[in-house]
């Protein structure tokens, strides 16, 4: 049997991207940070995205059926630090928000960001497995090359450590 404590362990040794996890519900922003997010399928272009059923956000992105998903780069840390603190409506201050074909908020200046429609959505234990169609993608030049991550209970900058490995 795995002890939980040697799995949250193990689970902070790799690393993911930081994303914002989006939609809206009576004009009212909702979201959260999630790093459980990865490709699915090129046929039909579609994502994964696993949220904590326990997230004031869940219920709300499962009812709406539409999510956004906004890789964070690195240039937006400290904005990444007050969408993880904040809470409702909140978190979605100090930045400016792009609304698609769902009307998801995608965050403007992000590493890139897909608007999804959720297609199904399969019990992940304590998660919700989101499988989202992408309706739309934003690949901004600015940014594409840098990309904020999860890991160790912090956040690393991948461009950084780029740099840093091109310059030894």
């Amino acid at each position: 049997m795995i002890n939980s404590d040697d799995f949250r362990e193990a689970m902070q040794r790799f690393a993911g991207p930081v994303t914002a996890i989006t939609t809206i519900e009576n004009g009212v922003p909702s979201g959260l940070m999630a790093t459980a997010v990865c490709s699915l399928s090129a046929d039909p272009p579609s994502l994964i995205a696993c949220i904590n059923k326990a997230a004031t956000a869940h219920d709300t992105i499962l009812r709406q059926g539409f999510f956004g998903v906004s890789v964070l780069p690195d240039t937006l840390r400290a904005f990444a630090d007050h969408f993880d603190r904040a809470k409702g409506a909140d978190r979605f201050q100090g930045a400016l928000w792009i609304m698609q074909t769902t009307r998801a908020s995608l965050l403007a200046g992000a590493s890139v960001a897909f608007d999804c429609r959720i297609a199904h959505v399969p019990d992940g234990y304590s998660h919700s497995i989101l499988i989202g169609i992408i309706n739309e993608i934003l690949l901004p030049n600015e940014n594409a090359d840098k990309c904020l991550l999860w890991h160790r209970k912090g956040f690393v900058s991948v461009a950084a450590q780029a740099r840093e490995s091109q310059s030894g």
